[in-house]
């Protein structure tokens, strides 16, 4: 087979990892838009539906690792080439993992909807969610157009995307302060909120791989936190 011929086959395969990689976003974007919508409305329906859409998720995860395993063995790609593969299966991970989180919103939302609502608490939700889906959808097209300013963009929001859920988490605890009946939906819509925070650690690490494909480094300087509550699930 000439040079020619397995330089069109890997482009090929390689078009289809990407293809998947971009159908994985879609669904992890939409998973976080309607688990926040779900939980705007208090729609269990809606939340039940984003948990059981976790699995085509995870799913697109193990065909995107299967299929650059498979590209791997049968391609022997060169360096330049490897590192895209590379890049494609850590993308894949940062998705899943974004899912992960879309999932863990769904499931607290189902017990927000049996607790009393907290005045303002789903539209600042819904804001931060916005946020982290936008720059998960920069950061995918950063890889696609190969954008290394853009990845660099959104890995500079991440430091907004901090600095909103510092300020949802000053709100709860306002509001836990002045009625002590809104202590358990707050603790749930605290860690809701820390979920979708994490889904802007994905988009950054998704960006951060941009950098490394194009630059061939991951940037230089670690990315600065702005989490001032030091509160983990």
């Amino acid at each position: 087979m000439s040079t020619a011929h397995i330089l069109t086959a890997f482009d090929r395969d390689l078009e289809v990892a990407q293809a998947l990689v971009m159908r994985m976003g879609g669904l992890v974007e939409t998973a976080l838009l309607e688990a926040a919508e779900a939980l705007d409305r208090r729609d269990e329906d809606l939340a039940a539906r984003v948990r059981a859409g976790d699995a085509a998720i995870d799913a697109l995860e193990d065909q995107i690792n299967a299929h650059c395993a498979e590209l791997l063995a049968l391609r022997g790609p060169t360096a330049g080439d490897l590192r895209t593969v590379l890049t494609v299966m850590k993308i894949a991970a940062a998705l899943e993992r974004a899912g992960d989180d879309a999932k863990k919103l769904a499931k607290r939302t189902a017990v927000l909807a049996q607790m009393t609502p907290v005045p303002g608490a789903s539209g600042s939700i819904r804001r931060l969610a916005k946020a982290v889906v936008q720059m998960l959808t920069d950061a995918l097209d950063a890889y696609i157009r190969r954008d290394v300013k853009l990845a660099e963009d959104v890995r500079a929001r991440d430091r907004d995307v901090d600095q909103m859920y510092n300020s949802i988490f000053r709100e709860f605890l306002t509001h836990m302060m002045e009625d002590p009946r809104t202590i358990g939906p707050c603790m749930h819509l605290h860690f809701i909120a820390k979920n979708i925070e994490r889904v802007g650690d994905h988009a950054t690490s998704v960006a951060e791989q941009v950098i490394y494909l194009v630059t061939g480094a991951m940037p230089g300087e670690d990315r600065p936190k702005f989490d001032t509550t030091g509160l983990e699930e």
